[in-house]
């Protein structure tokens, strides 16, 4: 009886032998963990849902963070603080570039109210609405509401004051808006401190605003 199997030759040792060995891939530095959920997040993500999901300590975080940003300057990608949150965001000096392959309208003009009122919550946030009139002298609901839908600021809370009017802070679109990476980098005002008011006078905390001049934003 004539076999009908193969004889194996030398060459073909150990050819079947399919290794199930899984290759080796070396472990990525916390920055670049880091940078990796910060690029699929849709928005900014706060520091300690990093150290959270990385179980790492927050200071870890704050490190790698630091690595980051060093590592981004010159190039397209910059990394945006707003208190204790980050993001990742193209550089400020792409702005036209990305309007155009993005096809957006160009940046919203803001109005010389609507600067004022956002200077102000962002040198003094969280600040309420009366403190803010206090300042100006004009009610400024109106540009307030404007800021919100647009964005540039949000409610943070509540004052301890008088009524317990809203807080308001400035958002990191705001840092996108004026291409800052934090507020940090926002120029220094240089002004004397506000003299505490007299006793007697409407606080800036309390629930009553300047019901003269109101304007629109």
């Amino acid at each position: 009886m004539v076999s009908n199997a193969i004889p194996e030759s030398p060459e073909a040792e150990g050819a079947g032998d399919y290794s199930t060995a899984v290759p080796t891939v070396p472990e990525l530095s916390l920055a670049a963990k880091v940078e990796g959920l910060l690029f699929v997040s849709s928005g900014a993500v706060q520091v300690a849902n990093l150290a959270n999901v990385l179980h790492v300590p927050a200071r870890e975080i704050e490190a790698a963070l630091h690595s980051l940003a060093e590592s981004y300057r010159g190039r397209g990608i910059r990394l945006q603080r707003h208190d204790s949150r980050a993001q990742l965001t193209s550089a400020p000096e792409l702005a036209s570039h990305v309007e155009r392959l993005l096809g957006l309208e160009a940046t919203t003009h803001l109005t010389q109210a609507a600067l004022e009122v956002l200077a102000i919550i962002a040198y003094q946030q969280p600040v309420t609405r009366p403190h803010i009139d206090s300042i100006r002298g004009v009610n400024s609901e109106s540009v307030l509401g404007t800021l919100l839908r647009h964005g540039l600021i949000e409610e943070a809370g509540r004052s301890d004051g008088p009524g317990r009017p809203i807080l308001y802070r400035t958002t990191p679109e705001f840092l996108r808006h004026f291409g800052l990476n934090s507020l940090s980098e926002l120029p220094p005002l240089g002004l004397p401190p506000i003299a505490p008011a007299a006793p007697g006078a409407n606080s800036p905390e309390s629930g009553e605003s300047p019901q003269e001049g109101s304007e629109t934003g």
